[in-house]
């Protein structure tokens, strides 16, 4: 699974997200990113705040917990999560 690669703390997950979508939603597997749907404008970092917003709630975990480390500007993002399994967050996600 290229989209997903455990590290010692968590997992590292390759987002591809879709801002201005008609709802937050997980899209499946675009490529080797998940497609993450988000109502969100890409402006002022409102669609990065979402997509923390959406990850801690489908995966259960606090927002502190995710960062995105990688793809601030772009659709393309790494977001970094603490605490929880490869295999956890392709249960949660539904892939």
């Amino acid at each position: 699974m290229n989209w997903i690669t455990a590290t010692k703390t968590g997992v590292m997950l390759s987002v591809h997200a879709c801002p201005r979508a008609a709802q937050d939603q997980v899209q499946g597997l675009h490529g080797d990113a998940v497609k993450i749907r988000l109502r969100a404008p890409p402006a002022d970092g409102k669609a990065n705040d979402a997509l923390i917003v959406f990850l801690s709630r489908i995966l259960d975990v606090p927002a502190r917990h995710l960062i995105i480390v990688a793809g601030h500007s772009a659709r393309r993002k790494r977001v970094a999560i603490a605490g929880v399994t490869a295999a956890v967050v392709q249960a949660k996600l539904g892939l």
